[in-house]
């Protein structure tokens, strides 16, 4: 977490569960512990491969802003699964009452005399979920077998297609009963009538 004295960044790395021709979503949450309206702006190294929004806002006093950066569907994995891309988030403050339509490319330049923090954010490939595997992996003789999805009360889908599979079994069994059952009645009905 960024703890500048505008805005606090969390979190610093954007971590993108990398997947080919995906694309893939990271939020960022920016919050203002001053009694002061400030406005941001995100810029980064690579803007073909990112959609950022909102890209510039006002962040009111006391609150906070949810900013969510998208890397559109890659079409190859980078060497190393590593990344350069960067962002960068300027933030100023602003007069009250400011809104985002108040936002101009000059308040965010140092040159002209305005104070701007800056905080700089990494973007980090990380291997994309794996669903668990049905065979339970560790086990050894005489120690208790690792805990698997379904011991936590969250059903992995394979053993969710096998009860699936049972009760709809479980269904059929029940309805050949019930035919058995009406054909007796019928027949029984049949003899007696």
């Amino acid at each position: 977490m960024s703890t500048a004295d505008l805005l606090s960044i969390e979190p610093l790395e954007l971590k993108f569960p990398f997947e080919l021709r995906k694309q893939i979503s990271c939020g960022l949450q920016l919050s203002n512990k001053t009694d002061n309206y400030v406005a941001f702006k995100v810029k980064t190294t690579n803007p073909k491969k990112y959609c950022v929004r909102p890209n510039t806002g006002v962040v009111l006093p006391r609150s906070a802003c949810d900013v969510i950066v998208t890397m559109q569907a890659q079409k190859e994995a980078p060497p190393d699964m590593q990344c350069r891309d960067k962002f960068l988030l300027q933030s100023v403050k602003v007069n009250d009452g400011a809104s985002a339509k108040d936002i101009t490319a000059e308040m965010f330049n140092k040159e002209a005399g305005h104070v701007v923090e800056e905080c700089k954010l990494r973007v980090v490939y990380v291997p994309p979920p794996q669903p668990p595997s049905p065979v339970r992996e560790g086990s050894e003789e005489g120690s208790p077998p690792r805990a698997s999805a379904s011991d936590n009360g969250h059903a992995n889908a394979a053993e969710f297609a096998a009860a699936a599979k049972q009760f709809s079994e479980g269904l059929e069994a029940q309805d050949k009963s019930f035919e058995v059952k009406l054909n007796s009645v019928f027949s029984v009905s049949m003899l007696l009538g």
